[in-house]
């Protein structure tokens, strides 16, 4: 590998913690010794000026301290240093330095030493510029042709070129367009000044153009260049190379053409002295700096490129020639003459790493050494392995996926909420119309149990909440330490929040042996807001447009236990209504049933029922958990008022339509306004003045209504918001109705909130519409989907705003019909086979009843019939059916309704005669049989069967049948718990006990496959399997 290392003559570092840049570096000959040797001229940003003349005993060895000519601090940062002949009357070399806002000349000399010391040498100002504007960088050279002499060009960072003459300053110009400065250079053969604009375009400037402008100390800025006395500022020629320039150098090393070289982000140009390509190269790296140098061969020229993966790649025009890994990525590179050895590499590191390199190559000393051969001991490699297997085995037994530290965490944070209302209200900025807006505290501790580096606090509550302060910055925190800070948390929009919830994060760094700077690790808490910060008591309402009424198994509370905060303790246990004023809301009422285990929630807002609600349901759930008591449950046996929840999604969604409205009024007024200032800034050029043709009116009129537009669109945006914020509310409540209603699991109510809620922020890019639509659809095709057709349809990836809302809620409506129907929330593929309920042997799906097509929405509120409503039936333990008898309990269990008559005329689904042929069409829709029992109904045709069930049956003449499960359309939610399961023989009465393998909450589904074996060939047309509580209707 030691073949392409540069190999390190010289090296040394400069200073501690000094910065260095593409200027800071120069190598030349600046004491004038006469010998030909180059010395290393460095400046730091920190102002330390050094000279170095590196001469080792021998390659590779330490710095030595008579290596260092001279070291001195200026007082400020030296930005490029150059050595050239800057002052007059000598054609001496002399040291240019540029600070921010000097130059300085000095003259370096050297005085014979008489001793084992050495030289000495110092540096004398001969003379300096005091800059009116802020340098960037410079160049220098025989500016106008001057023979023997050298000028300075200056570019400040605004763009202005000035121009020394040695000791007096010449004149200045500004650059046309300027925007950024850029890399600066001169070329002598054509007198210009070469430079890369902000417009990543190589821009040329002639010397005599530049002397014979309008000076820039007389003008402005460019507008007045253009009208005052004097030549414009032209360009010679441009070039467009279409990326930024890290640097530009200009050679010419014969008395041929020069050429230009600019070094790109990621291409590397050589141009000719106008601007046409000579040759580009295209970079697969990162290049930081680079220098051209003399090639040994005519024509071509040698291009040194250094990357910032610490590789010099070394070329002759356009071709690689060599390459050679460096020890830190240079930010400038230059080629030296010292003593005898002519052509060294030295480069300088942005942190201060000074390396003389050559090319070349070390012989190799080293030598493998011979391998002792030895035979393998097989027993002792194997109980090797076995151990190493026995730690594997142990490590993988242990769940702790974090350290042992993890166990406690290093730092907690802890919240507390103050159970009291401020008593000075701490609100900063409120826009709530009500009077006094209360505040609560809340405070947070940080504990540390190791040393914690850069710890910060941030607290996030979700609007229209707001804290006073949310950011803390802490120092760092010594082990078994603390931090506490108190902040209040108010109501700041003019709307009732859809959650009081609030979250405490703090980010900070643990130092490790292997990283000292710190790992980072974030630790949070939540907190609770009272209900009483955002409403406050006040008399109980009897008339509200929306009401709720929640079922519990225990008798009811009386308010002034569960609410001491809200009732007055005087009026005893007799407290039976409560009311509820919110701030930015109506008024909502709460109301205890006397009779019955009910509680009733009313208000004339749909949105504002929601925090009494689950509040109400929360303090009910710690009142009996502090009883021990267990089996305390709510549900809630109404209607879903869904009609009230798409008016707040219509509303929102108008609010949407308005803002994209509003948009793209905005850009065509925006567009109309600076067509006509382009109108009046061209008539107001004309040197002769021209009538304005009420331009100026126009303008006006166009400017009001830009800005009556933009208070338009920020209300409405306001509006949006609020209305989002009650869509939030009303979809949280109908989330809690929905999982009380179908007694959902903790899971299931977790994928209903992110199907509902799954964006925190509302915007124009990516609405609540279309993101419900698309979690919405997705759970109909897969867990609740009703056949395989379902599944195979495809979503589509990009998420867009839609037309209207009528698919969001004809989807919501759909996906409540379904779970009544006893439809199950998961995310599994497994699951959503089943419930597709396709058949074995690639049977069809049986269709579903026409119940879910004609689901009505009766006056305002959709209905869904519930589990309660179903007519209770007495049950008899043990049957002798007939075909008829299953006919009738077959359509029982499929519609869930006792009147069976009235059903067989609604659903019409009474194909056949009468007689026990009735049961065939039926039976055709709810039972279908793999292999054989397929194959028989194949013999009558496709279709609906025309031979009654039994004939089908006799038929087959098989001891063994097959059943496969389906899905059974019903609405009978007690079937869900069932896990016995009886075969019956009508004549033989004998009968088998069997579990099915999955039984799905809120719907029955029958084994997946049953097998039942019976003796006699007759006793098999009257089989069937029922569940073991089914009533008996006859």
């Amino acid at each position: 590998m030691s073949l392409f290392k540069a190999r390190n003559w010289w090296s040394t570092i400069l200073g501690e913690k000094e910065e260095f840049d593409q200027g800071c570096l120069c190598v030349a000959d600046v004491d004038n010794s006469g010998s030909g040797q180059d010395k290393v001229i460095v400046g730091s940003y920190k102002g330390y000026l050094r000279i170095f003349n590196p001469h080792p005993v021998k390659p590779g060895d330490e710095v030595q301290p008579e290596d260092l000519l001279l070291e001195v601090q200026l007082r400020e940062p030296i930005l490029q240093v150059e050595v050239g002949k800057f002052v007059s009357g000598t054609e001496g070399l002399h040291l240019a330095v540029l600070h921010c806002r000097k130059l300085c000349v000095y003259a370096v000399s050297g005085t014979q030493g008489n001793v084992e010391h050495g030289n000495q040498y110092q540096i004398k100002l001969v003379y300096e510029h005091n800059l009116q504007r802020t340098a960037c960088n410079m160049t220098y050279g025989p500016f106008g042709g001057v023979k023997g002499r050298d000028f300075i060009c200056i570019q400040s960072m605004d763009g202005m070129l000035m121009l020394f003459e040695q000791e007096s300053y010449a004149f200045g110009r500004f650059l046309p367009g300027f925007l950024l400065p850029g890399p600066l250079t001169y070329s002598s053969r054509t007198d210009s000044f070469i430079t890369v604009s902000s417009c990543q375009r190589v821009e040329s400037y002639k010397y005599q153009v530049l002397a014979f402008a309008t000076d820039a100390d007389e003008r402005q800025d460019t507008e007045q260049q253009k009208l005052s006395s004097g030549k414009r500022l032209v360009v010679d020629w441009i070039l467009n190379i279409g990326e930024q320039a890290l640097d530009i150098c200009v050679v010419s090393f014969n008395q041929g053409a020069s050429s230009v070289f600019v070094l790109g982000e990621r291409n590397f140009f050589c141009l000719k002295d106008n601007g046409q390509i000579r040759f580009m190269k295209k970079l697969d790296y990162s290049p930081s700096c680079f220098v051209p140098y003399c090639s040994v061969r005519e024509g071509t020229i040698n291009t040194l490129i250094a990357s910032h993966s610490k590789i010099l790649n070394v070329y002759q025009d356009v071709t690689l020639k060599w390459a050679t890994q460096l020890p830190c990525i240079p930010v400038s590179v230059k080629v030296a003459n010292f003593q005898d050895l002519k052509g060294v590499i030295v480069t300088l590191s942005d942190d201060g790493h000074l390396q003389c390199s050559y090319l070349g190559t070390d012989p190799s000393l080293f030598q493998a050494p011979k391998v002792d051969s030895r035979e393998i001991n097989y027993e002792e490699i194997n109980a090797e392995m076995k151990e190493l297997q026995r730690i594997i085995r142990e490590a993988t037994k242990t769940q702790d996926i974090l350290p042992e530290s993890e166990k406690q965490r290093d730092l907690t944070v802890t919240a507390e909420v103050s159970p009291d209302l401020d008593e000075e209200s701490q609100a900063i900025g409120s826009e709530v119309k009500a009077g006094a807006v209360p505040s609560v505290t809340v405070k947070i501790t940080i504990q540390s149990r190791v040393t914690a580096q850069k710890p910060s606090l941030v607290v996030c509550v979700q609007p229209p909440l707001a804290v006073t302060c949310d950011q803390f910055v802490f120092d760092d925190l010594e082990p078994d330490s603390s931090e506490t800070v108190v902040l209040s948390v108010f109501l700041k929009e003019n709307c009732s929040p859809p959650e009081l919830e609030g979250t405490c994060m703090v980010s900070y760094n643990i130092a490790t042996e292997l990283n000292p700077e710190g790992i980072p690790r974030v630790s949070q808490c939540s907190f609770s807001l009272p209900l009483k910060l955002v409403c406050f008591p006040a008399q109980p309402s009897k008339a509200a447009n929306h009401k709720l009424t929640i079922d519990t198994n225990k008798p009811p509370i009386s308010f002034v236990t569960i609410f001491p905060d809200f009732v007055d303790p005087s009026e005893g246990d007799q407290a039976n209504a409560l009311g509820f004023q919110f701030i930015a809301g109506s008024k909502a009422t709460l109301l205890a049933s006397k009779t019955s285990q009910r509680y009733r929630i009313q208000s004339d807002q749909l949105e504002d029922l929601w925090l009494v609600t689950k509040e109400l349901i929360y303090r009910l759930e710690e009142h009996f958990k502090k009883q021990n008591c267990k089996d305390f449950a709510c549900t809630f046996s109404g209607s879903i008022p869904l009609q009230e929840y798409f008016e707040l999604i219509d509303r929102h969604f108008e609010l949407r339509l308005n803002a994209e409205k509003y948009q793209e009024l905005l850009s065509e007024r925006a567009v109309q306004f600076r067509a006509i200032e382009r109108r009046l800034l061209t008539r107001f050029k004309e040197k002769t003045p021209a009538p304005l043709q009420h331009l100026d009116t126009l303008l006006e009129g166009t400017f009001r209504e830009v800005i009556a537009l933009a208070d338009a669109a920020e209300e409405n945006q306001a509006n949006v918001f609020q209305a989002f914020a009650k869509l939030k509310s009303a979809t949280h409540l109908v989330i809690m109705l929905i999982s009380l209603w179908q007694k959902l699991s903790t899971d299931q109510v977790a994928i209903l909130e992110a199907t509902f809620l799954p964006l925190a922020e509302d915007t124009q890019e990516l609405g609540w519409e279309e993101t419900v639509d698309a979690a919405v659809s997705y759970l109909l095709r897969t867990c609740l989907s009703k056949s395989s057709k379902e599944q195979a349809l495809t979503l589509s990836s990009h998420l867009s705003m839609p037309k209207d809302t009528s698919r969001l809620k004809k989807n919501i409506t759909l996906f409540c019909d379904r779970l009544a129907k006893g439809g199950r929330l998961s995310l599994s593929t497994d699951l959503a086979t089943q419930q597709a309920a396709v058949m074995l042997g690639g049977c069809a799906a049986i269709p579903e009843s026409d119940l879910e097509e004609r689901t009505a929405i009766p006056g305002s509120t959709a209905m869904f019939v519930t589990h309660g409503e179903t007519t209770k039936q007495k049950s008899k333990p043990g049957w002798m059916l007939g075909d008829q008898v299953m006919y009738n309990i077959l359509l029982w269990l499929t519609t869930g309704k006792a009147s069976l008559e009235k059903e067989l005329l609604h659903t019409k689904w009474m194909m056949g005669n009468q007689g026990d042929s009735e049961a065939t069409p039926v039976l055709s829709r709810l039972f279908h049989w793999t292999a054989i029992g397929s194959e028989v109904w194949s013999r009558h045709g496709t279709g609906r069967p025309k031979v009654p069930f039994q004939e089908v049956l006799q038929a087959s003449k098989m001891d063994k049948f097959l059943t496969s499960a389906l899905l059974l359309p019903q609405k009978l939610h007690r079937w869900s718990e069932l896990t016995p399961w009886r075969v019956f023989s009508c004549y033989a009465c004998s009968e088998v006990s069997f579990r099915p393998n999955q039984c799905v909450e809120g719907a029955l589904v029958m084994i997946t496959m049953v097998s039942f074996h019976v003796k006699k060939e007759n006793h098999i047309t009257n089989l069937y399997i029922l569940p073991c509580d089914c009533p008996a209707l006859v």
